[in-house]
C-alpha cells in the first residue's frame, strides 16, 4: 500500500502546524484516505492512501506550502487494519519513516521508498524532476495553475486574472500547467503499478477492526 509520513520542518523554532497539515490533507477529499491521516509524535502527520493519485496529490500539497518534508513508502501492511492510521504496521511505514528520514537531506525534501528497490529507482528520479519544475513557478503561473486546477479553461482563468486570452496562453505554457498535469498522472501509474495491494484495493475498506 502507499503510505506517508510528513515532518514538519523547524518546527522547533516556530508554530506547531501538524492540525493546519490534516485540514489540508483532508480537504482533497476524506474518501481518498484508507484510514483518515492521523497526527503520530510530536509534529509528524500519516497518512495511508487509497491510490497513486492521492498520496502523490497529499503529498504535493504539503510540499507547496514549504513548511514540511515527505516521506511515501510503498509496501504491504499488517491486518485486519486497526481504527487508526498512526497504530498500522508493515513495510509501507517502515518505508515511509526512512524515506521521511532521508528527506531531511533532500534538496527537494521528498523521498520515495519501496519494497522493490528498482521501483524507488524508477520513481524517485521523476519526481525530483516534477518538483524541481514546480520550484521554479512563478506566483503568477501558480495562480494560472489553480485556476485551471479548479476545473476553468484557460480562457476563463485568462478572463478571473483581468488578462488577454494570448497573456493567459503564454503564462499557462511558462508555468507548464498541462505537462504538470500529464506529469502527475503518469507518476500517480507508477505508484500505482509499484504498489504490491493495488490488485485488492477495493477489498481493503471493512478490514478493520470492530
Amino acid at each position: 500500500m502507499l503510505a506517508m509520513t510528513a515532518d514538519q520542518i523547524d518546527s522547533r523554532n516556530g508554530d506547531d502546524l501538524a492540525d493546519e497539515a490534516l485540514a489540508i490533507l483532508l480537504g482533497l477529499g476524506e474518501d481518498r484516505y484508507v484510514l483518515a491521516p492521523d497526527r503520530t509524535a510530536g509534529d509528524e502527520v500519516q497518512a495511508l492512501a487509497r491510490d497513486g493519485r492521492a498520496v502523490l496529490d497529499a503529498a504535493l500539497a504539503l510540499l507547496r506550502t514549504g513548511n514540511w518534508r515527505v516521506g511515501i513508502g510503498i509496501g504491504n501492511v499488517r491486518r485486519p487494519l486497526p481504527d487508526v492510521t498512526r497504530a498500522v504496521g508493515g513495510s509501507a511505514f517502515v518505508n515511509a519513516r526512512t524515506a521521511v528520514e532521508e528527506a531531511r537531506r533532500h534538496p527537494f525534501g521528498c523521498v520515495v521508498i519501496a519494497d522493490d528497490a528498482r521501483q524507488t529507482a524508477t520513481i524517485q528520479p521523476l519526481i525530483d524532476l516534477l518538483l524541481y519544475f514546480r520550484g521554479r513557478r512563478t506566483d503568477p503561473g501558480w495562480e494560472m495553475w489553480d485556476l485551471m486546477e479548479s476545473g476553468l479553461t484557460q480562457k476563463d482563468a485568462s478572463e478571473r486574472l483581468g488578462i488577454t486570452p494570448q497573456a493567459g496562453s503564454r503564462r499557462a505554457l511558462a508555468a507548464g500547467v498541462r505537462l504538470d498535469g500529464s506529469a502527475r498522472g503518469a507518476l500517480a501509474s507508477l505508484l500505482d503499478a509499484a504498489d504490491p495491494d493495488a490488485t485488492s484495493r477495493s477489498g481493503v475498506t471493512g478490514t478493520r477492526e470492530d
